[in-house]
Parts: C-alpha cells; sequence; structure tokens
C-alpha cells in the first residue's frame, strides 16, 4: 500500500499534461479517420452506381469520383495537423 502509495506522489502536474496531450492527439486522429474514411467510402459507392447505371459515363465519373476522393481526404489529413500541433506545439 505504501509503495502506490509513493508512486502516485511521485505523478506530477507536467505527466499528467503529457498523458492528456497524447491522449487527445489519438482522439482527435480517430475522429479524423473515421470521419474521412466514412465519406470518401459513400464518394466511391455512388460513383460506382454511377458506372454501372451508365458506363459510357465511366470516364467523367472517374474524374469526378477522384475530385470528391481528394476533398474528402483533406478532412483526414487538417486532424493529422491538429494532432501534429497538439503534440509538439502545445
Amino acid at each position: 500500500m505504501e509503495e502506490a502509495q509513493n508512486i502516485v506522489g511521485q505523478i506530477s502536474g507536467a505527466d499528467i499534461a503529457t498523458a492528456a496531450k497524447y491522449l487527445a492527439a489519438g482522439f482527435v486522429m480517430a475522429i479524423g479517420s473515421i470521419g474521412s474514411a466514412i465519406g470518401e467510402g459513400i464518394v466511391a459507392a455512388h460513383a460506382l452506381d454511377g458506372m454501372a447505371r451508365q458506363p459510357e459515363m465511366e470516364g467523367a465519373l472517374l474524374r469526378t469520383m477522384v475530385l470528391g476522393q481528394a476533398i474528402t481526404e483533406s478532412t483526414g489529413i487538417y486532424s493529422l495537423v491538429v494532432a501534429i500541433v497538439l503534440l509538439f506545439v502545445v
């Protein structure tokens, strides 16, 4: 029992802040990645649905899909930037 109290007594506020920083960065990446992945899946599913209905529009739909994928992926990149800022600046 005394050993546990000694360990708890050695934990400082800086240690708690560091742990909170890592947890926050992990949550930011998890939420940002999940949202981005769901959005990309929806974009791809609708583009493939359109290609299946009108195969002659494949080229236009593919270009639009790639553009939509790039825009959707920007959310994941923004969450990565926020996580890096949390880790190295805060």
